[in-house]
C-alpha cells in the first residue's frame, strides 16, 4: 500500500511535499473564506474546498485505501446534498452548511496526526512533518471559527457583543485571534457559551504550540546540527 501512494506522490509530483500542498490548499482555503461574500454559492464552495482538504490530508498521511474510499463517498454526499438544497430549495442556510464544513474538517487533524506520527518515526523530524503540525494547527483555527459560527446562527442573542451581524470572516478573525492569544478585543464573545469555546480554543492552541510545534522545531534544529 505504501508504494501504491508513493507511485502517486511521484506521478503527482508531490514525494516530500505531501504536506506542504495541504498547508497552500488550507490556505488558499481561509483566503477564499475571508474574500468571499456571505453568499449561498460561496458556502457551497466552501464545503467544496473543505472537502477537497479533508481528502488530501488523508491521501497525504497514507491512510488505508479503503479509509480513502470511505471518505471520497462521504465528501461527495456532502456535496451533493448541499448542491441539491441549493438548487431545490434556492438556499442554503448558514446553520446547515457551518455544520457540513465544521464536521469536514473535524475529521480531517486525526489523520495528519497519525501521518506525521508515522513520518517521524520512520524518518525523524523533518521539515514535511512540521509542515503537516502547522496543518493541524491551522485546522483547529478553522473548526473553532465554524462551532463559533453555529452557535451564532441557533442561538437566539448576537454572538458578538459588539455587533449583531456576523460574519463568516468575523468569526475566523475572532478564531485566530483568539488561537493566538493576540487578544485586540474589538469582538469578543457575548453569551457564556461562547466565552467557554474561546477559552478552549486559547488554551489548546498555547499547549499546542508549547508543546507539538515547539517539539518539532526543536527536533528540527538538532537535525540540522548533527
Amino acid at each position: 500500500m505504501q508504494a501504491r501512494y508513493e507511485q502517486l506522490f511521484d506521478r503527482l509530483g508531490m514525494t516530500g511535499y505531501r504536506y506542504g500542498v495541504l498547508l497552500g490548499l488550507i490556505l488558499g482555503s481561509l483566503v477564499f473564506q475571508l474574500a468571499a461574500p456571505e453568499a449561498d454559492w460561496a458556502r457551497l464552495v466552501t464545503i467544496v474546498l473543505q472537502g477537497l482538504t479533508l481528502l488530501m490530508a488523508l491521501i497525504a498521511s497514507r491512510v488505508h485505501r479503503w479509509v480513502l474510499r470511505v471518505a471520497t463517498i462521504a465528501v461527495c454526499i456532502a456535496v451533493l446534498s448541499a448542491a441539491g438544497v441549493l438548487i431545490g430549495v434556492g438556499n442554503l442556510g448558514p446553520t446547515s452548511a457551518r455544520g457540513i464544513t465544521a464536521l469536514l474538517v473535524a475529521l480531517a487533524p486525526a489523520s495528519i496526526i497519525r501521518g506525521v506520527i508515522v513520518d517521524v518515526r520512520d524518518h525523524g523530524v523533518t521539515l514535511h512533518s512540521m509542515f503537516g503540525v502547522l496543518c493541524i494547527y491551522l485546522l483547529i483555527g478553522s473548526l473553532f471559527a465554524f462551532l463559533y459560527g453555529i452557535v451564532g446562527s441557533v442561538g437566539s442573542a448576537a454572538f458578538f457583543a459588539q455587533h449583531e451581524a456576523a460574519t463568516t470572516r468575523d468569526f475566523l478573525y475572532f478564531s485566530f485571534v483568539t488561537i493566538t492569544t493576540v487578544g485586540y478585543g474589538d469582538l469578543t464573545a457575548a453569551s457564556n457559551l461562547g466565552r467557554s469555546l474561546a477559552i478552549a480554543e486559547a488554551l489548546t492552541g498555547q499547549i499546542y504550540m508549547v508543546t507539538v510545534v515547539a517539539a518539532i522545531v526543536g527536533g528540527l534544529g538538532t537535525r540540522r546540527r548533527a
